[in-house]
């Protein structure tokens, strides 16, 4: 280990990282009790059309199932506040039952344990940062566990604001399979960067990137959702409010990646001399670009929902994860600061 690095603060980071590993992986086992012995989500029923000219008889049938639709639609708001883990007893035959009480017990640990792993993994990038004496990703595998906080930090934030605790069991495994990758097949020893990352552009363009990355994951872990439900009732909500999740996510990114594809092009400017030089991440972050680019524009202009709308966004969530990690390992370029063992 160099010098000029603190070996203690070095370590410590380490420690943290394989606690927030561990945190990550309850905390995943306790969204997904809450997510599965939960109440199920009933499908809404159809509506059906009536024909013109029916008698009173048929506007009071057609009053008595707005009734029950609506009815349903309270309960399904009802078990949405909760995050998915309603209380209450069920109307006989309607296939579902009251969950047990330490399901819901289950989802509140669960946040616990997020946040504390939250805490775990921001105490690991600072110490890191300040056993190095610079800002902790200059590397990949720096990196990687600043996007894993990202996407926590946005499942956390989103989760205070609207119920979407069912985003829970796959946001922490997600998180921690990708700390767990980054412990066993990208860790370097802490030290300096190469020279052309000691800037303050660092600070910047990369912060932007990864809060932007982490936000992008949520929708992606959305999409695969919206695309893994199926029809009628499930521990999932509807495919509308996967959809809209991962709507929101995206809109709140796509500007912070632009600014950081921006802040790129200026930082190239100051090191190389150039703005664009085709260089392989150059180009994939731009692709990247246009693929949440063209998902937002055919969305807004075209009115695409559903699953068309949702494998566009997909298809550029591979595009993300092939520019934050294919590039990175597979091509070589000026970008080329991985440090893969």
């Amino acid at each position: 280990m160099p010098t000029d690095v603190n070996s203690g603060l070095a370590t410590l980071s380490d420690q943290l990282i394989l606690a927030t590993v561990l945190l990550y992986v309850l905390a995943m086992i306790g969204y997904a009790l809450d997510l599965g012995f939960g109440r199920a989500r009933a499908a809404a029923p159809a509506r059906e059309l009536v024909p013109a000219g029916v008698g009173v008889a048929g506007d009071a049938q057609t009053a008595d199932a707005q009734t029950a639709d609506a009815q349903t639609a309270d309960a399904q708001t009802a078990d949405a506040r909760t995050g998915g883990a309603g209380t209450g007893s069920t109307g006989p035959g309607d296939g579902t039952r009251t969950p047990p009480a330490w399901a819901a017990r289950a989802g509140t640990l669960a946040i616990a344990l997020s946040c504390l792993g939250w805490a775990t993994n921001l105490g690991a990038i600072i110490t890191r940062g300040f056993a190095v004496g610079r800002w902790p990703w200059g590397n990949m595998y720096e990196f990687v566990v600043a996007i894993c906080f990202a996407a926590v930090t946005a499942f956390l934030v989103m989760q205070a604001r609207q119920p979407v605790r069912f985003l829970g069991a796959f946001v922490s495994v997600a998180a921690a399979l990708g700390l767990g990758f980054a412990v066993r097949y990208l860790h370097v020893q802490a030290g300096p960067v190469v020279p052309a990352l000691n800037s303050y552009w660092i600070a910047i363009h990369v912060t932007a990137a990864i809060f932007a990355s982490g936000l992008f994951i949520v929708a992606g872990v959305s999409g695969i959702l919206f695309l893994a439900r199926k029809d009628g009732p499930s521990r999932l909500p509807g495919r509308d409010d996967l959809e809209r999740v991962a709507h929101q996510a995206i809109v709140i990114a796509f500007p912070i990646w632009t600014f950081a594809v921006i802040a790129g092009a200026l930082w190239a400017d100051k090191a190389w001399g150039r703005y664009w030089g085709w260089d392989p991440k150059e180009v994939w972050a731009f692709i990247t670009w246009i693929a949440y680019a063209a998902y937002l524009h055919a969305r807004a202009t075209a009115g695409w929902r559903g699953r068309a709308a949702v494998i566009v966004q997909l298809i550029a969530f591979g595009c993300l994860l092939f520019n934050l990690i294919g590039v990175n390992i597979f091509l070589s370029g000026l970008h080329s600061y991985a440090q893969v063992p």
